[in-house]
């Protein structure tokens, strides 16, 4: 199903992972990711704080039944919070994926629930969650819709325990083989633009805009990324506030890869605040 649109959330990611992927300032990170020959999948992430020292970390455990279109999670974090997962895809209808996710705190007690759907096929990507809350459920749902490129969606959330919308969101834009534009406008107070072009097989370059009613500063930030070759890669980003992200990648090994990452305040260089991270990343 080449012309199903992406869905709501996923509208202006290839800009996004320009500016969000591969860095990590301010923090050291290690993500192991193995399978076993079955098909089970374990991931453990975990991550420590340069500023506070505090520890983070999880682990995944994912099985997939390709024959019935389920997939099995499972997580545990150090926070003591654990989840599962079920989804089941292509089963109920062509299209159509369900999803029920649940997380229990055991030191307090506290549990939710989610039901997530989503529907595609040509032309158009809708999803309907439901996060149950004591108090009251809340509903989202979305659409998105496309037409020779061009793709627009709504967004709305409704919080039943306050009788209330919570979130009413639009977005308009155009996508192509090559580059990406896409606006949205959220709650009619938070208005954004996106821009993203792969301007070569090696090089991506992104630009976001983002501005608020009742401020008259709006921000701005330009960002790209480059393969020097199938190993190592670069990326760069600034914004309007002169602040610099740089980040370098390296596969070291099948498997294994190193990312440096910088935060650079350039208009305080020589009073601090500079934020450096290291992240490795093993597959196996």
């Amino acid at each position: 199903m080449a012309t199903v649109p992406p869905k709501y959330d996923d509208l202006g990611k290839e800009s996004r992972d320009v500016f969000g992927k591969g860095y990590g300032p301010g923090f050291v990170k290690l993500d192991v990711k193995t399978t076993t020959k079955k098909g089970v999948e374990f991931k453990t992430n975990g991550s420590s704080n340069n500023e506070t020292g505090k520890i983070f970390g999880s682990l995944d455990t994912k099985y997939k039944c390709k024959d019935y279109g389920i997939t099995l999670t499972e997580k545990w974090t150090t926070d003591n919070v654990l989840s599962s997962d079920i989804t089941v895809e292509d089963q109920i209808a062509k299209g159509l994926k369900m999803e029920f996710d649940t997380s229990f705190a055991p030191n307090t007690g506290k549990k939710s629930a989610k039901i997530k759907s989503a529907y595609k096929r040509d032309h158009f990507h809708g999803t309907a969650d439901v996060d149950f809350d004591f108090a009251g459920p809340t509903v989202q749902a979305s659409g998105v819709v496309s037409y020779e490129g061009w793709v627009a969606g709504y967004q709305a959330a409704y919080d039943t325990s306050k009788s209330k919308l919570i979130a009413n969101n639009f977005s308009l834009g155009y996508r192509s083989d090559d580059f990406q534009v896409h606006s949205a406008v959220n709650d009619a107070s938070r208005f954004s633009g996106s821009i993203y072009h792969q301007i070569s097989k090696n090089l991506e370059a992104a630009a976001q805009l983002n501005w608020t009613t009742g401020n008259s500063n709006t921000t701005f930030q330009v960002g790209c990324k480059y393969d020097l070759d199938k190993d190592t890669c670069v990326r760069a980003k600034v914004n309007n506030s002169s602040h610099l992200g740089l980040a370098y990648t390296q596969k070291l090994r099948p498997g294994i890869k190193a990312t440096l990452s910088a935060h650079v305040d350039t208009k305080n260089l020589n009073s601090g605040g500079h934020k450096l991270g290291l992240g490795i990343d093993m597959e196996a």
